[in-house]
């Protein structure tokens, strides 16, 4: 695929929002010019776990220090009690122990910005070592503490490697400016989710402190490199030892005797384990075996030992393994010595009759840093309106008592289970050394399912290279939590691997009950096309998941999403496009590339539903989902967060948006995708929708005479937050406005909608800027459409039709100039799939 052809997924996949609703919330760091943040975001830049993240050997190797929960902890090897070293309204990270002894460097997130910072272990004072407000990470000692090699995005906005000569603190000098010692180089190679400039992560020092070894993707197409050596000066040749479609959690260590290197890879596997290869590459094998993580591998001095994190038990832990005979030895915690005072927060959730809910609870402190039970994941959202809070929202699940242990004052509690309950706040006092007991009854809104009405996510991804290792009855306390009935697990492949193959099958999870289902579904992920969610599979997992990947046998653009939809309808499926879009696509607009699939499947009947909520701009794809409507397609709505909910900070939680759908009083999956395909919907993430049109239900056809002038619609608004607009929309237009209460979270009316011609209508509501605790660009809600048919009178646009018409211009244009098939059928085919759909819009552009 030549690199315009990448460039066109980049539209879809990178491209940032352009609605002027998403300038509340901005990414939570904004320094790193790279596609697709939640590669760098989540894999790379530390996240804050409720277990360890990093880890850091004293000298002497009898003690660790370790990131925690946003705190740095020392702790004793063979100890149970860990010692707090850092705190505040500030979140720390990757400590790296000094050769000496003394202090400890590591990375401070504060004030948008993540810096390096030196802290004094037997003061206890903290200086900076940068102040230059970029995202600098993974600060190293050289063997002779003399030097920090680190990674920066303050050059030009992308990875580099730096070194630092901090100065002795008894002098009292400044810091010497840090010294980039690589080099920026544009690649021009056309990279899937990573910039063609080429980027420079992980250094590890040689044990002579002479060389530095890193991760870089340079001359390489795909993942985020393999390993290099270079000698630690400014412009130094690099010199490749092995390449790897590493995923940001190599993160390799040389060894005090200057031989090998451990580090995390996921060679051949579905997960990280350690592996380890010479200091000259060669053929690496691993030393930890498991389904599950081990990352973060850090040698003892002396090379007898690694520590390393682990996500066995599914939260993340603290390991010292023995290089010689494999023995794994626990760090844990189950004593905590704070630095400042602290009390006990237990919170209970009930309804009124008092029975526990399950729920997801969100503890702040004023500065908004975020708290979280010991035992539980913590969470965090991947962007915030600046205007309100200094940090992102926090969170975890909690399936109905918490408890946790929080800096003595006043904190605030806030508590959410899905639209169909009201949000609880309160702030709570909590003594010093004191337990207080804070207990929530939440109140509903509506009880949707005992209508009928049955709520579910049609895109998660249980496990998908986050810090924590979910599973299913996990999964499901997260659904649970937010009232949620069905899940979607979509199956899809990470890079090489595919983490949750092993759960593929076509019946519910083991987990399910009569209320909840657990379905392992598939999202089919190419890198040219735009990517399927398959639902309900009859028969087995569709492979190979890939097309358009160069340099791979996958290079080729077939199959097209077309002929992937015929193999899941085979199996019963049903198929569905998601995460539309994000920015306006101009077919007009011939600088920007255009290989979006979506129109070509649905002239050709081949899509069932569109995630018109989804990981996108929710108006933006409901303008493209409005000009197919008026094409005369009839296109359901649905909703799929693209939920990561092993991340410890990413994308929101199962349920962040979700379909409603109206499929009877017993919760049954196949019963539940049929009223999905006949569209009996609506999506939202918070405002809860009911409208009927002449009588009429969502999904209904109403068929009228000639010179009908109006129907009369029934509406209906509950929201638990508030909302500045309700409309009909017709045809693509607001045709009427719909008044709301005042506190503008209920609305109840009856509205006469003009009908001059055959269409469709929707009722949709949305706010102008971002609501928490919904964690989405805006609340936002819409009906799938109820028909009218006037007549015998065919719903059409000219306009909207030779939108499409040039859309699929633009593809096939591209096509043509691929030279990446593997035969020239595939071409051919390929070809023909775009001018059969084609020839359906000129039809209907047609006077």
């Amino acid at each position: 695929m030549d690199r315009r052809l990448a460039l066109a997924v980049m539209l879809f996949v990178g491209a940032q929002p352009a609605a002027p609703l998403q300038a509340q919330r901005a990414p939570v760091l904004h320094q790193v010019d790279l596609p697709h943040a939640y590669y760098w975001r989540e894999m790379y830049v530390p996240q804050v776990t409720s277990g360890p993240s990093s880890v850091t050997w004293s000298p002497d190797g009898t003690e660790l220090i370790y990131s925690m929960q946003g705190a740095l902890w020392r702790q004793r090897i063979g100890s149970d009690t860990a010692a707090q070293l850092t705190s505040g309204a500030v979140y720390d990270y990757q400590p790296d122990w000094a050769p000496d002894g003394r202090a400890v460097v590591f990375a401070r997130y504060a004030h948008d910005a993540i810096e390096l910072e030196l802290l004094d272990l037997a003061t206890g004072t903290i200086t900076p070592l940068t102040s230059n407000g970029a995202v600098n990470l993974e600060p190293r000692w050289s063997p002779d503490g003399s030097r920090i090699a680190f990674v920066s995005s303050v050059y030009n906005r992308r990875w580099h490697i730096f070194v630092l000569s901090p100065a002795v603190p008894d002098v009292g000098a400044q810091h010497a400016a840090p010294l980039r010692i690589t080099e920026d180089n544009d690649s021009k190679l056309p990279r899937y989710y990573y910039s063609a400039w080429d980027h420079y992560i992980s250094p590890t020092w040689s044990p002579d402190g002479k060389e530095i070894m890193l991760v870089s993707n340079r001359g390489h197409i795909h993942g985020t490199g393999g390993f290099w050596r270079m000698a630690a000066q400014p412009g130094a040749p690099l010199r490749e030892l092995r390449y790897e479609e590493t995923t940001w959690k190599a993160r390799p260590d040389w060894s005090p005797d200057g031989k090998r290197v451990v580090y995390s890879s996921y060679l051949g596997r579905q997960w990280n384990q350690l592996w380890l290869m010479t200091s000259e590459g060669g053929d690496p094998f691993p030393l930890t075996y498991g389904e599950f993580d081990a990352t973060a591998p850090r040698w003892s001095r002396d090379g007898s030992r690694i520590a390393c994190i682990s996500n066995e038990g599914g939260n993340t832990s603290l390991w010292v393994i023995d290089v010689l005979g494999g023995r794994k030895q626990p760090i844990e915690a189950r004593e905590r010595r704070y630095r400042e005072p602290m009390g006990t927060l237990r919170i209970g959730v009930a309804d009124r009759a008092g029975r526990p809910l399950a729920a997801r609870i969100s503890v702040t402190t004023a500065e908004g840093r975020g708290y979280a039970p010991d035992d539980a994941w913590r969470h965090a959202d991947e962007a915030f309106d600046r205007s309100e809070r200094e940090f992102e929202y926090s969170y975890f699940h909690s399936s109905g008592s918490a408890e946790l242990t929080v800096p003595a004052g006043r904190v605030h509690v806030e508590v959410w289970r899905g639209p169909e309950y009201r949000v609880s706040r309160a702030d709570v006092n909590v003594p010093t050394g004191r337990r207080v007991e804070h207990r929530i009854v939440l109140e509903r809104i509506d009880n949707l399912p005992a209508r009928g009405w049955w709520s579910g996510d049609v895109h998660v991804h249980m496990n998908y290279g986050g810090a924590y290792r979910n599973a299913p009855g996990h999964l499901a306390l997260q659904a649970r939590a937010e009232d949620l009935h069905v899940v979607e697990n979509l199956i899809v492949n990470k890079e090489q691997r595919i983490p949750d193959i092993a759960y593929f099958r076509t019946d519910a999870d083991p987990v399910s009950t009569p209320t909840f289902l657990l379905m392992h579904a598939q999202e089919f992920h190419t890198s040219v096309w735009g990517h399927l969610g398959l639902l309900g599979l009859r028969s087995h997992y569709l492979l190979p998941e890939y097309a358009g990947y160069p340099n791979t046998a996958a290079a080729s653009l077939a199959p097209t999403n077309a002929t992937v939809a015929d193999l899941a309808h085979a199996e019963g499926a049903l198929v569905g496009y998601v995460h539309p879009f994000d920015s306006r696509p101009d077919p007009a607009d011939t600088t920007a590339p255009l290989l979006y699939e979506l129109p070509v499947d649905v002239a050709l009947g081949k899509v069932d539903y569109l995630e018109v909520m989804g990981y996108s701009d929710h108006l933006i794809t409901s303008e493209i989902w409005y000009r197919l409507l008026n094409c005369g397609f009839r296109l359901p709505a649905a909703a799929g967060t693209d939920a990561f909910p092993n991340f410890a900070s990413l994308r929101g939680p199962p349920g962040l948006v979700r379909t409603f759908v109206h499929s009877g009083t017993t919760l049954k999956h196949a019963t539940w995708l049929v009223g999905i395909k006949a569209g009996r919907t609506f999506v939202t993430n918070a405002p809860l929708l009911e409208f009927s049109l002449a009588g009429h239900a969502i999904g209904d056809e109403i068929a009228v005479p000639v010179g009908t002038q109006r129907l009369r619609a029934v509406v209906q608004l509950r929201s638990n937050v508030p909302i500045d607009h309700l409309e009909i929309i017709g045809n693509g237009k607001v045709v009427v406005t719909v008044p709301l209460s005042r506190d503008k979270m209920t609305a109840n009316d009856t509205a006469w909608v003009p009908v001059k011609r055959s269409g469709w209508y929707v009722l949709r509501a949305y706010s102008d800027r971002a609501e928490l605790p919904v964690l989405d660009l805006y609340p936002f809600a819409s009906t799938s459409p109820t028909y009218v048919r006037v007549a015998d009178e065919s719903v059409r646009s000219a306009d909207d039709a030779t939108f499409f018409v040039r859309w699929i211009d633009r593809m096939d244009a591209l096509t043509r100039a691929s030279t990446a098939w593997n035969t020239p059928s595939e071409r051919e085919n390929t070809l023909r799939t775009l001018a059969d759909a084609r020839a359906v819009f000129t039809a209907a552009a047609a006077p």
